[in-house]
């Protein structure tokens, strides 16, 4: 379908709603590379009166790729939840927006809407909100999701502690987890990226988490971030497997790239399921997004970003994730030039992430050579906490040494908590009391001699390689 928008006598015409989206989108260097941006910002302001005026029933009836091309695309529209999509069916994007915006559109709301809500929509309205609008609705959705603790529960964040080291020496994975610990992170999960792609290697990552958490009694779940095949093999073998991790992206062809597909992913879930290591809960998946991962694999179809990203929410969220992450400055400056893309792409992913039902956190974070500093990403963590995200990195001085990147650090999300009055998953706040680290009113003990005498022991084995 050919959509148009005349401003000062002069008619833009987009050729379809792939084309009408992509040109709507705020500025960013990967739609630039792809060729599908607005060639100006009028184009851009005609492609967004454009797009108000579709209605929402056009999202199911017109695909962005093509259903018979692609399996995210069947997986979209196949389970599509009509009647939860009833309420708001009469809709256009532009009327679909001052609903989200309105006291009609409640936390309970906006829950039962997500199933009906595709990732398409999602996109398609955020183009057309200030970055305030997408802290005000992201705010009101209510996510909550389970496995040895709660997350995502109404004022609480959660933060994953990430304990990378360059070549997965125990030692410095060790002491980097006690340092987040004693700094009350890794409620999310304590997660290491593998410098290594050895079985062996990560089976004995594993196998250090699993005996932290265990030792420790600490209500939290361990993953060790490598590719789902390798986890499968490692469960069959009966190595300790929490969380099933694996990065995803919103294209069949993309997701291949990564080598995986939709029925893998179903079957690394049952595998998690069935491995019953949940104390309260049982989302078992941990999947990782960013915008321009789909163009990095010459795979997005002509799709801009940010709604390639969005379908990337729509294929986790046929797996009930623990956890859902957008890397968002990750990938670097061709997909996200400088502090300003990255701050909207993050409020646009954490926005349609929520909208969808997910459980979304993200990694504020750069590459070091993004024209970004860490005043931009202090920013962004603050406008993502204000709009109830559910969770963030805590990396060891916010630098990854084993990526090579900036994130945030264990002190970042202290600030956070600080400022919005936030606590962490109820279990982990009550183990931090029990264990000695934390006061009745889960203020931190701020003294690094008070590291209870269970951890001294656990340091003490791990540095003698016992």
């Amino acid at each position: 379908m050919v959509y148009r928008h005349t401003i000062d006598q002069t008619t833009h015409v987009f050729d379809d709603l792939r084309d009408l989206l992509a040109k709507a989108s705020p500025p960013r260097s990967g739609d630039r590379l792809a060729g599908v941006a607005a060639e100006s910002a009028e184009q851009m302001v005609a492609a967004r009166m454009a797009l108000a005026d579709v209605p929402l029933v056009q999202f199911l009836q017109e695909a962005v790729i093509p259903y018979e091309d692609d399996e995210v695309t069947r997986l979209i529209l196949d389970g599509h939840d009509a009647n939860a999509f009833a309420p708001v069916a009469p809709l256009t994007v532009g009327a679909f927006r001052d609903f989200l915006l309105s006291d009609a559109a409640t936390p309970e709301a906006l829950k039962n809407l997500a199933r009906g809500i595709t990732p398409e929509t999602a996109a398609a309205v955020s183009k057309l909100m200030r970055n305030q609008d997408l802290i005000l609705v992201a705010k009101k959705c209510q996510v909550t999701t389970s496995f040895r603790n709660t997350i995502g529960l109404s004022g609480r964040m959660s933060t994953r502690l990430q304990p990378n080291h360059p070549f997965d020496d125990a030692k410095g994975i060790t002491a980097s987890i006690l340092d987040g610990l004693l700094l009350g992170s890794g409620d999310a999960c304590i997660g290491i990226n593998p410098a290594s792609d050895d079985p062996a290697v990560i089976g004995s990552l594993l196998r250090l988490l699993d005996e932290i958490i265990v030792r420790l009694e600490i209500p939290t779940q361990g993953c060790v971030l490598t590719h789902v095949t390798t986890t499968l093999k490692l469960m069959d073998e009966g190595l300790p497997v929490d969380l099933v991790f694996q990065s995803i992206a919103g294209t069949e062809a993309a997701n291949r790239s990564f080598g995986v597909d939709l029925a893998l992913l179903r079957e690394a879930h049952d595998a998690g399921r069935s491995a019953s290591r949940g104390a309260v809960g049982d989302n078992v998946m941990y999947f990782e997004t960013g915008q321009g991962s789909a163009l990095s694999a010459n795979a997005h179809h002509g799709v801009d970003q940010q709604t390639l990203e969005a379908r990337a929410y729509g294929v986790a969220r046929a797996y009930r994730p623990l956890l859902v992450n957008s890397v968002v400055g990750f990938i670097g400056p061709e997909y996200l030039y400088d502090g300003k893309e990255i701050i909207r792409a993050g409020l646009e992913d954490h926005f349609c992430g929520k909208l969808l039902g997910l459980p979304l956190g993200v990694d504020v974070c750069y590459t070091n050579h993004a024209e970004a500093d860490q005043d931009d990403m202090d920013n962004l963590l603050t406008l993502l906490a204000a709009a109830g995200v559910t969770f963030i990195m805590g990396v060891p001085g916010a630098d990854d040494v084993m990526l090579n990147y900036q994130s945030t650090s264990f002190h970042d999300a202290l600030y956070i908590r600080d400022l919005f009055h936030l606590k962490r998953a109820p279990e982990f706040d009550d183990w931090l009391v029990h264990a000695g680290l934390a006061d009745a009113a889960f203020r931190l003990a701020g003294n690094a001699g008070l590291l209870p005498d269970f951890a001294l022991r656990l340091i003490e084995r791990t540095a003698s390689g016992a």
